[in-house]
């Protein structure tokens, strides 16, 4: 009955919702009541994430076929996700088929938010492969602990040393890639005892246009970057600890040849102190609490584009402040989790224009009027046992996000458009989910349902004057959007031997309040070229369906296969398409291993896009398949280990270009790397 109760407030939505997650949750909670009159196994429950290795760093070299590949690369393994490409650098990750706006990116679990409303700085592009330990993906309201979201979420989460007696480690790497010529170089230098640890660590990338199958120039496609990480962490008590830990990130002369403007700097600084309780003979395991700060400064750039009919200057900035403190325990057979968590962001984006004309006045606007967003939200979670072979989780959040307009000539220039508009607003943002996993002798099977609702975001609320380059369309903000809401079901099956592991697993979203642009036919654009505006709107619902296999075979101590099919679909209310679904999309590697050497051969590919939306300014995509090849070789000189790695991408040089690259940019051809490491 407590479930009941404490659920109770979540289920004022329409009668059908509250029939359909009603009985699912009396079903859930009779189990879960049955349950605890039986004497059960107090194992930890598996938690039903995905989650992609990326490496300690003197482990680097030994885990992935491409070890100095950027974050992204890494990143799509996953068949939960997908990058929305604009040039050589920083794709936006799609979870689920959803972009951004539906999706949650989280650095240790603290929010970040980007500085540029064309999308060109995603969080993951802030950080490196070097001081990321793995990356931890869940689906849907599985990944609700950091915030509201759709689709799901990512956490990336960066090494530590920890509290061992280790002494001093240095490691050094270097890479090279032939299409593009770049440079990459890299050090990390760490130190830890039984009381003090700190890891540091330097990246440095540089690269010029690459080029596309057939040796095709790709121009303003260059880019370069630096980005040091520090993590320190100090026990001043056996079961007490402090951790501060500092990125600092900067990109310069960035090119994105799929979009009308490049970046002259992208810069980050993202700080944060943790304290760290673990108490003795408590119900409660482990309390951690964490504050947070990170700014990031955006600027757009077209000075070097041949032709610009108007010159402008794009600068953007985001601070965000932030804090959460979460608390896990276990009573009797319940492993819970209470996390409470805030943030205050402030985005601010502006354009100025240039006439050529130099009697002529300049021209400048908000395109994000100052937009202040304060979130506070409690998460709570419940893992039951039911035995040592099923377990129940539930999890329930309730949010208040609340924004506002601080710049009055920002606020007057959406009032032209919505002239009762207020300079702030309130929403209370609820979601729930229930899930079920069954994990026996190598047979895993799962199945839940959820329910959860987001605010839109900072340029579909407030936006002014925004420029798509995909359908050439100026965008215009709606503060009077309702919240957008989903309603989710998830099942997944899978069997696992010591020869072979393969798990399907699906996802089903039906989006009420969809928010998308939809065209105004008696509105002018402000962009020279654009075809018109779209302003931000709701349609009645959209749903989006997704399903992926992933197979492994180990044949011997030596041959290992790996394949992988993913499937995606989606409409909206009226039988149209949606955007960046992705048609069917495989991927197969074999991979040899004996003592210190390995070698693999992969091939990866697209069908044809058939289910394309010109509304959207898609079009029609030819499939594609790539073959790729790299092998590596480990050895020791004295007390230095190194490793050696070479392959190479695109080893036919074949020219294509797929369904989430921006205005069909293609992408590279044939390309040979080089990375080699050192570990003292």
């Amino acid at each position: 009955m407590y479930l009941q109760l404490f659920f109770w407030p979540f289920f004022n939505f329409s009668i059908m919702k509250k029939k359909l997650y009603g009985f699912v949750l009396l079903c859930f909670t009779s189990i879960t009541l049955f349950a605890q009159g039986q004497v059960t196994d107090t194992v930890v429950p598996k938690k039903l994430n995905e989650v992609i290795v990326i490496g300690k760093k003197t482990q680097l070299y030994q885990k992935q076929t491409k070890p100095l590949a950027t974050v992204e690369e890494y990143l799509q393994q996953s068949g939960k996700v997908g990058m929305i490409k604009r040039g050589g650098y920083a794709w936006e990750p799609i979870i689920n088929s959803m972009a951004t706006e539906r999706t949650l990116i989280t650095i240790d679990g603290m929010r970040v938010f980007g500085a540029c409303t064309d999308k060109m700085d995603p969080i993951t592009s802030y950080v490196e492969v070097s001081n990321l330990s793995e990356a931890t993906i869940t689906s849907g309201q599985l990944g609700g602990c950091h915030g509201a979201t759709i689709g799901g979420a990512i956490d990336l989460k960066r090494n530590r040393s920890g509290f061992i007696n280790s002494g001093w480690d240095v490691s050094l790497h270097s890479g090279f890639e032939s299409n593009g010529n770049q440079k990459i170089i890299g050090s990390a230098v760490n130190y830890a005892n039984n009381s003090f640890y700190v890891d540091t660590d330097f990246m440095y990338r540089d690269a010029e246009n690459y080029s596309a199958g057939n040796n095709q120039e790709v121009l303003f496609s260059q880019f370069r970057k630096f980005n040091i990480s520090a993590t320190s962490g100090f026990s001043f008590d056996e079961n007490k600890m402090l951790e501060a830990s500092l990125i600092y990130d900067k990109a310069t002369d960035v090119g994105y040849p799929a979009l009308p403007m490049d970046v002259s700097l992208a810069e980050a600084l993202i700080t944060s102190l943790k304290f760290e309780y673990v108490p003795k003979s408590s119900k409660i395991e482990n309390w951690e609490t964490k504050i947070y700060y990170n700014t990031i400064t955006h600027i757009m750039d077209d000075t070097k584009r041949p032709f610009v009919p108007i010159h402008m200057d794009m600068p953007g900035w985001s601070d965000t402040y932030g804090f959460y403190s979460k608390a896990k325990g276990v009573f009797k057979n319940h492993h819970f989790l209470v996390d409470l968590n805030s943030f205050y962001n402030r985005s601010v984006a502006e354009m100025t224009m240039y006439p050529s004309d130099p009697n002529e006045s300049l021209m400048f606007m908000f395109t994000w009027p100052d937009v202040r967003t304060l979130y506070n939200a409690l998460f709570l979670e419940d893992n039951v046992i039911l035995n040592s072979q099923s377990s129940l989780r539930f999890s329930a959040s309730v949010a208040n996000h609340f924004n506002k307009v601080a710049d009055d000539l920002g606020l007057e220039s959406l009032q032209i458009f919505y002239p009762n508009m207020e300079n702030s607003k309130n929403r209370i943002l609820k979601s729930i989910s229930s899930n079920y996993a069954y994990d026996k002798n190598g047979f895993q099977y799962g199945f839940g349902l959820a329910y959860g609702e987001r605010a839109p975001s900072v340029s579909e609320g407030y936006g002014f004057y925004l420029f798509n380059s995909f359908d050439r369309y100026d965008y215009v903000g709606n503060p009077e959007l309702r919240n957008e809401k989903s309603s989710e079901a998830n099942a997944f099956i899978g069997y696992k031997t010591k020869k072979i592991s393969t798990k399907i697993s699906s996802s089903y979203f039906h989006i009420s309040n969809y928010i998308v642009g939809k065209p105004a036919e008696n509105l002018i654009p402000m962009t020279i070229g654009a075809s018109g505006i779209k302003i931000y709107t709701a349609l009645d619902y959209a749903i989006i369906f997704n399903a992926d296999l992933n197979i492994e075979y180990q044949f011997d101590t030596n041959f290992k296969w790996s394949g992988q099919l993913v499937y995606s679909y989606g409409q909206d209310y009226k039988k149209e398409n949606l955007p960046f679904i992705s048609p069917l999309r495989y991927s197969s590697s074999l991979l040899y291993k004996l003592n210190k050497f390995s070698s693999e051969i992969a091939v990866q590919g697209n069908a044809v896009q058939t289910q394309y939306s010109p509304f959207y300014g898609e079009d029609r995509t030819p499939d594609y398949a790539i073959l790729n090849f790299a092998s590596s070789y480990s050895f020791q000189i004295d007390k230095s280990k190194c490793n050696v790695k070479a392959g190479v991408e695109n080893v036919l040089d074949t020219y294509y270009s797929s369904f989430s690259d921006w205005n069909n940019i293609p992408r590279k051809g044939r390309n040979f790397f080089f990375n080699i490491s050192f570990g003292f």
